[in-house]
């Protein structure tokens, strides 16, 4: 594993983690996959790209009326665009954990920002190394240092481009779109010139639109806006996505110059929504309402994935075993996801029906007395999913709410009774999820460091 901050290069410990991939995935037998790699075939790459903070109904291609997102719509619209995604968890490293794992946060341990996820498990990027791809990150967003999420122990390569004050110019601890596109292309370019016959898998984590949000005049014009002095929240929040659209583009591009964009699986999402004043609430993290549990996904490939939409519930889970499942390079144990391959390949039908489950933590440990307890105390609220029926269940204020999203999907007015019991399903879960956390809270956490801390609190991560 190489961690670098920003530009820093260090050696690699490549057999050791060879090794350590092989646990990371129950391969079929024959090997490597199709395309993986030989000396006459062209390698198939991957690379997930993800954006912060990135609400669904702020995306052109999902119907928004101001063209924020021309590149990703482009991209969106020749793969496979999935209509009703959501996260597990409305927060970052929580969300990117189970979105590598396939598994929800009270199982791979990172429920909370700064709380590192448990060490040893199985991920989408070590098996497909344990099956000859290279394997690199490029996360600009402090919460995802390894030091607080644990993530780079998946990757040979973890590169944490931390090299700009983003935040009011106040906080040196974030990255811009250009930062983290000028890593992930030298990074992509190195590895296509010297090992062309080696496929790779690439993951860039965008920090644009998070709040708070600036505002980028010369992305105004694009998107429709005129000029202004003091622009309202929500045009500062529409020219950031422009602004990382943009960026993105250019990372697009480079695939088709370097003459591997017909060979690579784009997958791209977020990693949760973002609270624009519902419910009396700005922000994201606290709370299941769909703003921040709604979220852009798609897969594309090039000439072997036809486009196509799929209106079925599906999860930030779902990612991981759907792209092994491609490249016939078997499953990940105990994956919690949905394998959608066969229904992209038009082999299969969405499932008729399909549960989906949701929990939501407060924000970070700061201290050796929040560690003692700091997953069972931080547990929040967790939902249900059952077609239309959406029940979720506050845990400080013991109150269930019920809604009909297709009658109701402001989520404005709960169906029942305040005082009416969780369902035996809701009860359920939350059982499992409690049980759980208690399990890793055997094993107190180290309270965040001085400078962890103020991060993540200039980020909105402190209750």
């Amino acid at each position: 594993m190489t961690i670098q901050l920003a530009s820093a290069r260090l050696s690699r410990f490549a057999p050791i983690l060879v090794l350590l991939a092989a646990l990371g995935a129950v391969p079929p037998a024959g090997g490597l996959p199709p395309h993986a790699g030989g000396e006459t075939e062209e390698p198939v790459h991957v690379l997930f790209v993800t954006i912060d903070t990135l609400r669904t109904d702020h995306v052109s291609s999902y119907g928004y009326e101001r063209p924020t997102t021309l590149h990703l719509d482009r991209l969106i619209e020749r793969g496979v665009k999935f209509t009703r995604a959501r996260t597990i968890e409305p927060l970052t490293s929580p969300a990117l954990c189970s979105m590598l794992t396939a598994r929800y946060p009270h199982e791979h341990g990172s429920t909370r920002n700064g709380l590192r996820m448990r060490s040893g498990l199985p991920s989408l990027p070590k098996a497909l190394q344990a099956h000859g791809y290279r394997t690199a990150a490029f996360v600009g967003n402090w919460t995802l240092r390894d030091k607080l999420s644990g993530l780079a122990e998946h990757f040979e390569t973890y590169e944490e481009v931390l090299t700009r004050r983003r935040w009011f110019g106040l906080v040196r601890g974030e990255a811009t779109a250009e930062d983290l596109t000028e890593s992930t292309i030298d990074w992509i370019s190195d590895h296509v010139r010297s090992r062309r016959t080696r496929p790779f898998f690439a993951w860039v984590h965008y920090v644009e639109p998070h709040a708070p949000y600036r505002l980028h005049r010369d992305q105004m014009e694009r998107i429709g806006l005129s000029p202004a002095k003091d622009a309202p929240p929500i045009d500062r929040y529409d020219t950031e996505i422009a602004f990382v659209d943009q960026s993105i583009g250019e990372l697009l591009h480079v695939l088709h110059d370097l003459g591997i964009e017909k060979n690579t699986i784009v997958v791209f999402a977020s990693d949760h929504g973002e609270s624009l004043g519902e419910h009396k609430y700005w922000g994201h993290g606290r709370y299941l309402y769909e703003p921040t549990l709604r979220i852009p996904m798609s897969i594309t490939w090039p000439g072997r994935i036809t486009p196509r939409e799929i209106d079925a519930p599906s999860l930030i889970t779902d990612l991981a075993p759907t792209v092994l499942a491609l490249l016939e390079t078997g499953t990940l144990p105990y994956s919690r996801g949905f394998d959608w391959s066969g229904v992209m390949a038009g082999r299969e039908q969405p499932p008729a029906t399909r549960d989906t489950y949701y929990q939501a933590h407060r924000g970070a440990v700061l201290s050796r007395h929040d560690s003692d307890l700091a997953r069972r105390s931080g547990l929040l609220e967790v939902g249900i999913l059952r077609g239309d029926r959406k029940e979720t269940f506050r845990i400080p204020k013991n109150r269930r709410q019920l809604f009909d999203l297709a009658a109701d999907p402001g989520e404005i007015s709960p169906i029942g009774e305040a005082g009416d019991d969780p369902t035996e399903g809701l009860q359920e879960w939350m059982r499992t999820v409690y049980t759980s956390l208690s399990e890793f809270d055997t094993e107190i956490p180290e309270p965040l460091d001085e400078e962890s801390a103020e991060q993540l609190k200039s980020l909105g991560y402190v209750d």
